[in-house]
């Protein structure tokens, strides 16, 4: 009840200290409100968060897919820029509950989806970012299988002839990277803040020094950069700009939903928004365009381009530079990995069964799911990886945040039950009152129905030819249907979870 929480001048919130809520079925200690006293992250904090999630080998090659389409190496970062300032957006309007109300993602889609029903949005999420944690796994296994190489230059047939494709030690390679992630996962969220708050500066740095290498040993800064547009008219440019930027929004879609699960620990809303809006766009606009620094200064070092940076340094004569250059690599995806892809779906999984299913668990069945979405095969083809799997995506997220946005900022207008977001029989059962209580099955229909009505608007066009304008713009189709559905849908038939006039 509104009356169990206490709100403080700065408009944070957290539960009466004599609220107990440890025998509903829906609470566990990794999903509880954080109390305001453990709410110490700083502007840096979130700064440096993005700075070594930005910092990653699929920054760095981000370009690589977009001027292989036909862009030019301006055009691209001005994309790349473009679709990190708008996704910026629904970032912000969803890590406003996370600092107001200390809840992780899944609590907070419970209060438009229902107690039950938060597991559409949560387990969709969680299956991306599988997805996204084996191709990380699988960059870092390859740059820790590069470390080894140059190292030991016997590594590569050390255990016999390719299997599946790669050296058996590649494949080693990469399940020792799945287990550092699983075992910074079992240590904590502390050891992952102190590992971001490293990484960042650190990676930034290596990145420079390799940007003056680049320059230094071309003599300049390479072809590359001189190429211009392929595009011959405003039609052809159109076609691929539009499904491009939205596979830009859909490099952070995931994150665009889940940053609760980080601001819950914020100090003020203002240090999390400063933190985020100073990193996000700037640290992805300028790793990238590292990248093609680096890469047009190849192709007159070497005579062709190097896109891929663990290519790059296998080029190196002395192999100290070369293991210093994978050290690099690993650290930066070793950051991001964990960040970005296994503290919300462990935090989703655990939403799914709490009495069962811990964080670390979570982050246990999120390192076995992304072994089984073969991460190699997501990667074979760069041109796929931007208009396949992220644009793909993208639709399902932005019909989800659609609806998270419509409901905590025009129906809920921020106003949470905080206790009642982990009881079965609370308002967010979304149900009939019975005496204090309610009575409902905790799924609220218009939520479910408007996310499905929103995928399939921006998914019919991968199959219908006459409507894939509607998927090249999926997120924004997504995101505006479903959200947009919703807020009429809830007006039609009143919201059964709503609280007392304040």
């Amino acid at each position: 009840m509104i009356n169990e929480q206490v709100e403080l001048s700065d408009g944070r919130v957290e539960l009466r200290a004599d609220v107990k809520l440890e025998g509903s079925k829906l609470y566990n200690e990794d999903l509880a409100p954080t109390r305001v006293a453990d709410r110490n992250w700083t502007t840096y904090n979130f700064a440096a968060l993005w700075i070594s999630m930005a910092h990653c080998i699929p920054t760095y090659m981000l370009a690589a897919g977009l001027i292989a389409s036909g862009l030019s190496w301006t055009q691209s970062l001005f994309t790349i820029l473009v679709g990190n300032l708008i996704v910026l957006v629904p970032i912000l309007l969803n890590s406003h509950p996370g600092t107001r109300f200390g809840i992780p993602f899944p609590v907070f889609a419970r209060a438009a989806y229902g107690t039950w029903g938060s597991n559409v949005p949560a387990l969709m999420r969680a299956i991306v970012a599988c997805g996204w944690f084996g191709i990380q796994c699988w960059i870092g296994g390859k740059a820790l299988h590069t470390f080894m190489r140059s190292m030991w230059p016997a590594w590569e047939t050390l255990l016999g002839g390719p299997v599946g494709g790669h050296a058996p030690t590649m494949w080693l390679s990469f399940m020792a990277f799945w287990g550092m992630n699983i075992w910074i996962i079992f240590r904590g969220m502390d050891l992952l803040r102190k590992v971001e708050n490293i990484a960042a500066p650190y990676v930034l740095v290596m990145t420079g020094v390799l940007v003056y290498w680049a320059i230094d040993h071309a003599h300049g800064l390479g072809p590359i950069l001189e190429r211009n547009s392929h595009f011959h008219g405003h039609g052809s440019f159109w076609s691929v700009f539009i499904p491009s930027l939205t596979g830009m929004i859909g490099f952070w879609a995931t994150l665009s939903l889940n940053m609760p699960d980080f601001t819950r620990y914020g100090r003020s809303q203002r240090e999390q928004v400063i933190g985020q809006v100073v990193a996000l766009p700037t640290t992805m606009t300028l790793f990238a365009a590292m990248g093609v620094i680096i890469t047009s200064a190849t192709q007159v070092i070497y005579g062709e381009a190097i896109w891929d940076p663990m290519d790059l340094a296998l080029r190196f004569t002395n192999r100290w530079m070369v293991a210093l250059a994978m050290f690099t690599v690993v650290i930066a995806t070793l950051a991001v990995n964990i960040a970005a892809n296994v503290v919300s779906p462990a935090n989703d999984f655990a939403n799914a069964f709490p009495k069962w299913i811990t964080f670390r668990r979570g982050g246990l069945i999120t390192g076995l799911v992304g072994i089984a979405m073969c991460p190699w095969k997501l990667l074979a083809d760069p041109s796929g990886y931007i208009f396949t799997w992220l644009v793909g995506y993208s639709g399902g997220l932005g019909s989800i945040a659609g609806v998270l946005i419509a409901d905590y900022w025009i129906i809920k207008k921020k106003r949470l039950d905080l206790a009642d977001l982990y009881r079965t029989d609370g308002r967010y059962a979304y149900g009939v009152p019975d005496g204090e209580r309610f009575k409902g099955s905790g799924v609220n229909g218009v939520a479910v129905g408007a996310t499905l009505a929103g995928c399939a608007l921006a998914w019919v066009g991968a199959f219908v030819p006459a409507l894939k304008p509607l998927y090249d713009q999926a997120w924004f189709v997504g995101a505006f249907s479903a959200g947009g559905l919703y807020v009429l849908g809830m007006r039609a038939t009143g919201d059964r979870a709503a609280l007392p006039a304040a």
